[in-house]
């Protein structure tokens, strides 16, 4: 049985081309995808395939499953440090820098790595990696991607008096939350978000690019999206923390990383596993944009982020500079020879006037 995604794929495909992979001068293979651009009024202003294609977000929710924490008065109870707040919404590289500051969250809740359910695999970050099995070790679910996020999560019931035991759990007070957040930030009926389990076994939305757009656009101006004044400043609070620490959010290197840096903050970026991928522009004119790579892979998706930011008019001609080595990577042989490139190629068409 094929699970393909619900849209009249007779009249408009929900997938179009979005890059190329080119080897020795000629198209080798194509990378397809979706997305969607929103400004902080919840308005559509573009797309590329099917906006309304629904999908797992992954861990691009994590800016705001750290809500609860902060509009609990978590930063003020625990002593959370800027980088804290980045590291709760990173996927990180599971470096010592990483890892070192889960634990210490930990610390501040009274908790263990025992009370993690994030479960434990091999660090994302190649020369930590290599590190611990030089040292004969073993990775703890400290080095897990997640285990700021957990670590999160663990002081979030902590703070709120929820029971720390299966805080994973869709039917947690916790995660009843979350989601109830995540659907008013999205400006969708709880009920238009489906669930699933993420590979760090916390409950996945599943939801449309343009929804998850729009709560993006919310990262980007929470002030412009209309929101309550606790949650709006919450959200200043979860962007400039990711701003400010780029290197908690993923590690050196790495696109998300490169991307915040790059731009000093003014686009916060997460990436979601699958080919997912969010950003915030927080200026000089707020937008959120979200898309998908239809097959989950990731060749493709730097260039592909970088240009849709491009076609906004969101990154100057220095901070693309910058990142020109992101936007069209190479193929190499496995001699190391320069063959080819992956060219993004997704064309964003203009849905509507920006507000």
């Amino acid at each position: 049985m094929k699970l393909l995604p619900d849209s009249p794929a007779l009249v408009s495909p929900p997938f179009v081309p979005i890059a190329t992979v080119v080897r020795s001068g000629r198209a080798e293979s194509w990378i397809l995808g979706a997305a969607a651009v929103a400004t902080p009024a919840g308005r559509l202003v573009a797309s590329a395939g099917d906006s309304e294609l629904s999908t797992y977000i992954r861990s691009a929710a994590k800016p705001f499953q750290i809500l609860p924490l902060l509009l609990g008065g978590g930063v003020e109870r625990f002593g959370l440090e800027p980088a804290d707040l980045a590291l709760i919404c990173a996927s990180h590289g599971g470096r010592p820098e990483h890892t070192e500051r889960a634990a210490r969250l930990l610390e501040r809740g009274g908790f263990s790595v025992a009370d993690l359910l994030c479960g434990a695999h091999r660090p994302f970050d190649l020369e930590a990696a290599r590190d611990l099995e030089s040292r004969g070790e073993q990775p703890t679910a400290l080095h897990n991607n997640c285990s700021g996020k957990h670590a999160g999560m663990l002081l979030a019931c902590r703070l709120l008096g929820y029971p720390p035991t299966g805080y994973t759990a869709p039917e947690h007070p916790l995660e009843r939350r979350l989601l109830s957040q995540m659907a008013a930030l999205a400006r969708v009926e709880e009920s238009a978000i489906g669930i699933g389990i993420d590979g760090c076994s916390i409950p996945a939305f599943h939801m449309t690019l343009a929804a998850v757009a729009r709560a993006y656009a919310t990262l980007a101006d929470p002030a412009g999206a209309g929101l309550e004044s606790d949650v709006a400043g919450a959200l200043d609070q979860v962007a400039a923390a990711m701003g400010a620490a780029p290197e908690m959010v993923a590690g050196p290197g790495r696109f998300t990383t490169r991307l915040i840096a790059a731009t000093g903050g003014r686009v916060i970026g997460k990436e979601g596993a699958e080919g997912f991928y969010a950003m915030a522009v927080r200026s000089p004119f707020p937008l959120g944009l979200a898309f998908k790579v239809a097959d989950g892979g990731e060749r493709g998706r730097d260039g592909v982020a970088l240009e849709m930011l491009r076609q906004m008019g969101a990154l100057s001609g220095e901070e693309l500079t910058g990142l020109e080595g992101l936007m069209r990577p190479s193929v190499r042989t496995v001699r190391g020879q320069a063959v080819g490139e992956v060219i993004p190629e997704i064309e964003l068409a203009e849905v509507g006037t920006s507000p």
